[in-house]
């Protein structure tokens, strides 16, 4: 009984170290390629910033600046989100064109909200 529970103990104990030291820290994301910076300036139903152009492998910084409303951004297939004047990053490692949309409900023209971002 008392091996068990020591097992299981040091599971437990290799679990939360794991954990520790795996950190999704997108923020410190660098990509083998450029860093690319982008703002979006968001208002009510409408980004300012209708396609963003990266090549594979570039570092993505894209910081969004509400102008008008709440909104927030978040990029499809990479599963991403900025929060109004925040930045995030992330690295470009999927070719193709990838939606970003309002990802909070602002009213009747939420969903006009909307950009491409494109991986060549």
């Amino acid at each position: 009984m008392k091996k068990w529970m020591l097992a299981l103990m040091l599971v437990v104990a290799s679990m939360f170290l794991l954990a520790a030291c795996g950190g999704d820290d997108e923020e410190e994301a660098v990509g083998n390629g450029e860093v690319k910076e982008f703002t979006i300036d968001a208002t009510n139903f409408e980004f300012d910033l209708k396609e963003i152009k990266v090549n594979k492998g570039d570092t993505v910084k894209v910081t969004l600046k509400n102008s008008e409303g709440n909104h927030a951004v978040k990029f499809e297939g990479y599963n991403k989100e900025v929060r109004g004047d925040k930045t995030i990053s992330f690295v470009a490692n999927k070719t193709g064109e990838f939606e970003y949309v309002c990802s909070i409900f602002c009213g009747i023209g939420h969903d006009d909200m909307v950009g491409t971002l494109i991986v060549e």
